[in-house]
């Protein structure tokens, strides 16, 4: 077993050991805070700092932004996504020199992963993982999500910005690196069957949004999200209850329980493709249907036939 392979594997031994005494903590009674911070003494010493510095935040000890980006808190949960880069999914991340290391970007890619937005996360574990001068980017999340309070704050904090062209606009005017998915619903709700398969870009709103604020689009695409829950059906009374756009029913959920939540390991691969400079268009091209549909249409092709190179590349889902 090689150096690497080793440390992926204690990792996941600590993260294992953390998740049985959280459990063990919940059911003698702690409350939640109080059960992950007893739990944290089976951690090593950097997972146990990080989970600290996430418990001593959702206690209301940190700074944020206007948005809500807690970079402390962002860097606290790095271990937690490494786990899932590294071992879980083993993304493999190319052309991540492709991202502008300054200035404003508009990442935009194809959208899978149900309703958690596991894609927009493994691609910031890319560009903080790979890129040489690294930098964190705000992902647009459909509202739904900030109406549930735990997971509203941990997306906020971790760079999340619900999803609307004034918030994307805003972004980039002040240098942002921004990652948005037009397939939005459309893209994450398609049954199994029709993985890989881009849905409409809408009325090209990112193309508006890029065009109006000089920002270059980065087309990227994943590969690998499609499968961490493959989506036979939904439940219609479950998304009500919970105010979702949909829950799927997949080989797991509803029939494991909260365990059926936890993604499947497939393999991934990410890649950014060269930017798609849009400078010779003037701000007033936005209103543009035509030059508007054009280049909509060529970003979308550009990631559907990286997905499917990508796809090929791959090799085996799961191995």
């Amino acid at each position: 077993m090689t150096g690497e392979a080793r440390e992926q594997t204690l990792r996941a031994e600590a993260l294992a050991d953390f998740l049985r005494e959280l459990r063990r903590g919940v059911e003698a009674g702690l409350d939640p805070l109080a059960a992950t911070q007893a739990a944290t003494e089976s951690l090593p010493t950097r997972l146990r700092n990080s989970v600290e510095a996430i418990v001593m935040r959702l206690r209301g000890e940190y700074h944020e932004d206007e948005w809500g980006f807690d970079e402390q808190f962002a860097e606290a949960v790095l271990p937690l996504f490494e786990f899932l880069y590294d071992f879980w999914w083993r993304v493999e991340a190319r052309g991540v020199r492709n991202v502008p290391a300054h200035g404003r970007a508009l990442l935009v890619a194809n959208h899978a992963g149900s309703l958690f937005p596991f894609d927009a996360t493994m691609m910031t574990m890319a560009i903080m993982r790979e890129h040489p001068l690294p930098r964190w980017p705000r992902f647009m999340v459909l509202d739904w999500a900030f109406v549930l309070p735990f997971i509203s704050s941990f997306i906020r904090r971790c760079g999340g910005v619900p999803a609307s062209a004034h918030n994307a606009t805003r972004l980039l005017a002040e240098n942002e690196l921004v990652m948005a998915f037009p397939e939005g619903v459309k893209g994450t709700a398609k049954p199994f069957s029709e993985r890989y398969r881009l849905q409409r870009f809408g009325r090209g709103g990112f193309v508006e949004i890029a065009l109006r604020s000089g920002a270059p689009i980065v087309p990227v695409a994943v590969v690998g999200s499609e499968e961490i829950y493959p989506k036979l059906a939904e439940s219609a009374t479950l998304a009500r209850a919970v105010g979702a756009p949909f829950v799927p029913i997949t080989p797991t959920f509803p029939w494991l329980g909260p365990l059926g939540l936890v993604p499947l390991p497939s393999r991934w691969r990410i890649e950014f493709c060269e930017p798609i400079d849009i400078s010779e268009h003037p701000p007033a091209a936005a209103d543009d249907r035509r030059v508007v549909f054009d280049l909509s249409e060529h970003v979308r092709e550009t990631i559907q036939e990286k997905v499917y190179e990508n796809l090929v590349g791959r090799g085996s889902t799961f191995l």
